[in-house]
């Protein structure tokens, strides 16, 4: 199950791809849409890590924040 860190959050998560897009390679750039399990403070241009099994396997810049 994959999660997302922050600053000192780590938050169970569901990945919504954009655009039709299955997956992404190392390299690639796209952008998502993430729904945690439940609430968290979040700002925009907060950096984060998106982490699996132990590993990073990604990371990013919220550009936007919603309710």
């Amino acid at each position: 199950t994959p999660h997302i860190n922050t600053r000192t959050t780590d938050v169970t998560l569901e990945i919504k791809m954009t655009y039709g897009i299955e997956m992404v390679m190392p390299g690639d750039n796209t952008e998502m849409e993430i729904e945690l399990i439940y609430p968290v403070a979040l700002e925009e241009n907060l950096r984060f890590a998106i982490r699996e099994g132990g590993r990073t396997v990604g990371s990013g810049v919220f550009t936007e924040v919603t309710s």
